[in-house]
């Protein structure tokens, strides 16, 4: 499947809100099939491939969240976004932790749908050719053609937004890079402003990699600036929140 045409796969349980999402993303470009549960997602999952699904986190039955990290085992490498009506950092944490590429704040903005979802599977098709194949920091080791993180010898599973911002960050080993070119990087230029979004992916990437997340040795804050990769082992680690 191009670009041009990505098949999605709607989760809600509002038919309304379903039939509105359903018309607007077909009018703009998308392959869109429904189901109103998380259990029914699965199995539709289960028969038939997906570029993206588009999950609602607060539904009857299997709620949002386990249905995210469900459908992460099943398809490990198909886009997740996330809708919910819950704004607070700690929410979208867990959401990240669950496995979704993105989420987004009811109301959605069509406009903004529509990026961020081409932004998930621009992410998932990026070429990574120029990249070598293992980058090493301290005890992390990231394999770029696998797609694997060993932390200590032990796998750790990434989401494919986890990945790419960490593959970015390892790239560029002890030098910060801003929160602009971050978004820009790993989200699209479209992306610039959102900081509160990036410090949630951070936030879930850092509970994954340190050895304690509220005091970062490898994913170190450089105030108003963006982030730095440092090396503890080597000792270029600086204290920051």
């Amino acid at each position: 499947m191009t670009a041009d045409r990505l098949n999605v796969l709607l989760v809600d349980d509002e038919l309304s809100f379903r039939k509105v999402l359903r018309t607007s993303l077909s009018v703009g470009g998308f392959t869109v099939e429904e189901a109103s549960c998380g259990e029914d997602a699965l199995e539709i999952l289960s028969q038939r491939s997906f570029d993206l699904v588009l999950l609602d986190l607060n539904m009857p039955g299997m709620g949002g969240m386990e249905a995210c990290r469900e459908i992460r085992n099943l398809r490990p490498r198909i886009g997740i976004v996330m809708i919910t009506v819950r704004d607070t950092e700690n929410d979208m944490v867990r959401a990240l932790e669950c496995g979704a590429d993105d989420y987004l704040i009811k109301p959605i903005r069509f406009r903004e749908l529509v990026a961020r979802l081409r932004a998930v599977w621009r992410r998932l098709h990026v070429n990574d050719n120029d990249e070598p194949d293992v980058i090493r920091v301290g005890d992390l080791e990231l394999n770029t053609k696998r797609r694997v993180l060993r932390r200590g010898g032990e796998p750790v599973h990434l989401t494919p937004t986890e990945f790419h911002l960490l593959a970015l960050l390892m790239q560029n080993q002890g030098v910060p890079v801003t929160h602009v070119q971050l978004l820009r990087s790993i989200w699209g230029p479209e992306y610039g402003s959102e900081l509160e979004y990036l410090r949630s992916f951070v936030k879930a990437l850092r509970k994954k990699i340190e050895p304690n997340p509220s005091e970062p040795r490898y994913i170190v804050t450089e105030p108003w600036v963006g982030y730095r990769l440092s090396n503890p082992v080597a000792g270029d680690c600086v204290a920051t929140g």
